[in-house]
């Protein structure tokens, strides 16, 4: 875990209320993985007081990329930044997807729904150059909701979109989408990160047909270091089921360990 007070925003791009951030940070870009998140400084001052968890989109030697959507005060405040202006950032943090687990030659389903997308694209690179075969699902309510289908597209990777209105790609909910194909062939793994009613769903269509899944859970967080227990959830073990907490041992599960609500 690195602290990087004063690492620098290099690019903005933006599709209404989405924004993708490109930070110069090296240190926590180079010890980043799939899955896991940071937690940002929206403000200068102390309102908002807590920072805002944001998962890691991408990242190399130079530093990152964050995805987001506005969704309150935070999002809103740390959408009006520029390039150039100082991010102050905490990670990377918890513990990520396992690459592993798509073997060379195999097929992996990448689930996102909406924002949930933030990090598959980053496992979705790190997949195809372990030589696994990533397909990634991108759902969301209309078409504004799934902006990186394009980005997705020119790396190469085999996108399939869907809207619930249908106003592109595939008519319904992302899970239908992912499910009927499933039924067709099914992948080795499958990872996803969205809605938790998304996910559920998900869930118990990957537990019916016997697919490995893993869950990259959503949750406020106000530390994201396990010491405000702001982030539980109901999690089972060899000695039954308890109240974990998201930033330290996850944010991502294998679906098999989850109970959802």
């Amino acid at each position: 875990m690195t602290i990087e007070r004063d690492a620098r925003l290099r690019e903005v791009q933006s599709w209404g209320d989405h924004f993708l951030f490109v930070v110069d940070a090296p240190d926590v870009g180079r010890a980043a993985r799939p899955g896991q998140f940071v937690m940002v400084k929206v403000a200068e001052g102390t309102d908002p007081l807590l920072r805002r968890p944001l998962g890691i989109h991408d990242a190399d030697k130079k530093g990152l990329a964050l995805f987001f959507k506005v969704a309150g005060k935070g999002t809103e405040i740390l959408a009006r930044k520029k390039p150039g202006d100082r991010v102050d950032l905490i990670g990377p943090l918890g513990n990520g997807f396992t690459v592993a687990a798509a073997k060379k030659g195999r097929t992996a389903y990448l689930v996102g729904g909406g924002r949930g997308i933030a990090p598959l694209f980053f496992l979705a690179r790190e997949l195809a150059a372990a030589g696994a075969r990533p397909v990634v699902f991108y759902g969301g309510r209309t078409v504004a909701d799934i902006p990186l289908r394009d980005k997705l597209e020119k790396a190469g990777f085999e996108v399939r979109c869907s809207t619930d209105d249908g106003s592109f790609g595939f008519a319904g909910f992302v899970t239908a989408l992912a499910g009927r194909e499933m039924a067709k062939a099914k992948p080795a793994v499958v990872y996803a990160c969205g809605p938790d009613p998304m996910m559920k769903a998900l869930a118990a269509l990957t537990a019916k047909l016997g697919v490995p899944a893993e869950f990259s859970l959503e949750s406020v967080m106000g530390c994201g270091i396990g010491a405000c227990w702001g982030c539980v959830h109901r999690i089972k073990d060899e000695n039954g089921d308890g109240w974990i907490k998201i930033c330290e041992e996850g944010p991502v599960f294998p679906g098999e360990r989850i109970l959802w609500p």
